[in-house]
């Protein structure tokens, strides 16, 4: 299809630089000739709106041998091209949003390249091809189940478990567990993943969801925003709940949990982060279930940053060779990257946490806590290490064989990303 340029010049009618971003997106189109442009109403944070063009299209992606057709969203500021375009994912019905460092929850698109955008020498050609480099590490969407059953059968395996099987509400089982005294949960925060979180009955926990809904420029206003609405929280909910364990599924995770310990004063054993507990209850699966490998009872977790920079490592005494431990570790890594992170399975993982917490468990997650003193980390950081959970929150971290130091490398260079953007905060 031929690019409309005079079409385009009309729509742009109100731009203060019309002919230049013409002129660009007559370029975008030689390089992406798919992509289609529109005018649509976008709302900003502060709830106004504007219209504003709306050009979107899919971009080609290579990931593990097999190419996805990734869609997105450019919203063309009126600005344009001294003002960056806002980013989306545009994911179909079937398709779920990977949460990580350069999307957020909403779909929201994070680069550097957009951060640093500078006329001329950033152009939509380039922001493009920055995007699909990165979405190459780490696919920003995953597939959906054609259907509600999945869901339905998380649910019900987690509810048959936490009332002991029974499946009749009336049964005189279920009026006897009734009785019993039930402690305090609160859920700070809605949709899916609190709703999923409300299943871990009988706790006195704090469990954090809320996440900002805002459209900030840049990252850190994100998680500035994330911080503001901690900041008004958490004092509150610490002071009526001064003997609860504080639970974050909120994101950034590992800095939201940074942020809930410092407003909150509580001792840092009582504020969790749920950090990769779901990311290693998956590595297990894949490696006994996928892989049929022989660990001779050996644990694995994946520790650190949530996202592309988490490892994993092992537990206990040396009982594989250390090469098969790492030729599994990294089979069993690739399988996990191609996981979506559903609200559902998310709010399943923290019920569980929270089992482990209120029954006094004494098992093993890998969940974010603070890692000063460990791999020679010395600043004030949460990562995700396997933690010993109980009544008391973290009770003991666990030792594992980490022996290549590649491994210690990304946990501290991890650390030093988080503290660096930690500073940055407003607390």
């Amino acid at each position: 299809m031929e690019f409309d340029c005079e079409g385009l010049r009309r729509l742009l009618g109100k731009y203060k630089f019309r002919d230049l971003t013409v002129e660009e997106l007559r370029n975008v189109n030689m390089f992406f000739p798919h992509f289609r442009y529109s005018m649509d109403t976008y709302v900003f944070k502060d709830n106004s709106q504007k219209d504003l063009l709306n050009f979107t299209g899919t971009v080609p992606v290579m990931y593990q041998g097999h190419t996805y057709n990734i869609p997105i969203r450019l919203w063309i500021l009126d600005s344009h091209p001294f003002a960056p375009p806002i980013c989306f994912l545009k994911p179909t019905a079937n398709m779920g949003i990977s949460v990580g460092k350069h999307v957020d929850a909403q779909g929201r698109i994070y680069l550097p390249y957009l951060q640093n955008w500078s006329h001329p020498k950033s152009v939509i050609v380039g922001l493009i091809q920055e995007m699909i480099s990165k979405f190459q590490e780490e696919l920003p969407l995953y597939s959906l189940p054609s259907s509600d059953e999945a869901r339905q059968a998380d649910l019900l395996a987690y509810i048959a478990k936490i009332t002991e099987g029974v499946s009749n509400i009336n049964s005189k089982s279920w009026a006897n567990h009734e009785t019993k005294t039930v402690n305090k949960i609160t859920v700070v925060g809605g949709g899916e993943l609190g709703i999923a979180c409300t299943l871990a009955v009988s706790a006195k926990v704090v469990i954090f969801t809320v996440n900002s809904l805002g459209s900030s420029q840049s990252y850190l206003d994100v998680v500035q925003s994330n911080v503001d609405m901690f900041r008004a929280l958490v004092p509150a909910l610490g002071h009526y709940s001064q003997h609860s364990v504080l639970l974050v599924a909120s994101q950034p995770v590992e800095i939201m949990t940074y942020v809930t310990w410092k407003l909150s004063a509580f001792p840092a054993n009582r504020v969790i982060g749920i950090g990769c507990n779901l990311d290693s209850q998956r590595l297990q699966y894949i490696i006994t279930n996928v892989l049929k490998a022989q660990t001779s009872g050996k644990e694995v977790w994946v520790i650190g940053e949530q996202g592309e920079d988490k490892v994993s490592t092992w537990s206990g005494q040396e009982v594989m060779s250390h090469n098969f431990e790492v030729q599994l570790s990294n089979r069993a890594m690739e399988l996990l990257r191609v996981k979506g992170q559903r609200s559902w399975s998310v709010g399943l993982s923290v019920a569980d946490l929270v089992d482990s917490i209120v029954n006094d468990k004494k098992k093993v997650h890998s969940v974010s806590t603070l890692a000063k003193g460990y791999y020679d980390i010395n600043s004030d950081v949460f990562l995700s290490l396997p933690c010993m959970l109980g009544t008391s929150g973290v009770s003991e971290v666990v030792k594992t064989t980490v022996k290549e130091d590649t491994v210690i490398e990304k946990l501290q260079s991890s650390a030093s990303s988080i503290h660096g953007l930690q500073q940055q905060l407003k607390l």
